[in-house]
């Protein structure tokens, strides 16, 4: 049976289609963008360094792969002209595809010639910028100042652009890691009290193996929410009214004497407490020990 021309023809013009499209496929790649989440997360991973670190302040700035801001955020006690500087790094990070202290280096030790590198526009040569790379793309820049020193500045920035290697979640939004502890690490936790999970990773929670053996200070968390889970023990719980002789041990983080006008309440094993965001809340008269799981939610 033979074909009609015009049907030659059409298959013709199919397969030379076909062509040009794959042709196309393979001059092309898939790129991956930072997203605001994906900014947030790597300001969240760069302030959980800072307190690790207790960093006395810092300003942390994220830029896209063309070098605009994204997300900034400054810690309380930065002086004011961190923010530009934070920018600054962030940027140069993502233009030279470089971490900055490569640049404060070579004009530093290079002698002469090398300090005209300085006049280039944006271009901000001090430690304490990285690019974020995921899968072996740059799709961004972190810059930090302001911290206790020039290393500082650095580690957190190295925190930050670390956010999306230290869980499996996509820059679209995937799914992260299942964690586990095994009962004998988590007797372990509870025999100290220690943090289970910090929240490195850019994640809005942490999880607390909390113990207590004597009365506390009130607190104030201004970000963080308390999901409190007793395991053990009984105590007598204050929220509510107004922390005496507040005063800022860190970032978000406030301490008091006492409570004034708070609501009292016994709570003891299996009870579940939700103390919200900027709520005075204290513990007196514990048990010894006083075990119990706090989930923070920020």
């Amino acid at each position: 049976m033979s074909i009609p021309r015009y049907a030659i023809r059409h298959i013709a013009l199919a397969a030379a289609v076909l062509s040009i499209a794959s042709i196309a496929g393979a001059q092309t790649t898939d790129k991956k963008t930072l997203t605001l989440q994906g900014a947030e997360r790597v300001i969240a991973a760069a302030k959980a360094e800072a307190q690790k670190l207790q960093a006395p302040g810092g300003v942390i700035a994220v830029v896209d792969d063309g070098g605009n801001l994204m997300a900034l955020e400054r810690l309380d006690g930065t002086f004011s002209a961190g923010a530009n500087i934070s920018i600054g790094k962030a940027k140069t990070a993502v233009m030279f595809k470089k971490p900055t202290r490569f640049f404060e280096e070579l004009i530093n030790s290079s002698g002469k010639g090398r300090t005209v590198m300085t006049a280039l526009e944006n271009f901000t040569p001090l430690i304490g910028g990285i690019p974020i790379t995921v899968d072996g793309q740059i799709v961004g820049g972190v810059g930090v100042s302001g911290a206790a020193s020039a290393d500082q500045d650095e580690q957190l920035a190295i925190a930050g652009s670390k956010a999306f290697e230290t869980s499996s979640m996509s820059m679209t939004g995937g799914s992260p890691p299942v964690s586990y502890w095994e009962k004998s690490k988590v007797d372990e936790a509870f025999s100290k009290g220690a943090v289970l999970f910090d929240g490195s990773d850019g994640r809005n929670y942490m999880v607390h193996a909390s113990r207590r053996e004597k009365p506390g200070q009130a607190e104030i968390h201004t970000k963080d929410a308390d999901v409190i889970y007793v395991l053990q023990g009984t105590a007598t719980f204050v929220t509510g009214g107004e922390a005496v002789d507040g005063k800022t041990i860190a970032p978000d983080e406030i301490r008091g004497s006492s409570i004034n006008s708070g609501e009292t309440r016994k709570i003891a094993k299996g009870d579940v407490v939700i103390v919200p965001r900027g709520v005075p809340h204290q513990f007196l008269e514990v048990t010894n020990p006083f075990l119990y799981y706090v989930v923070k939610v920020r």
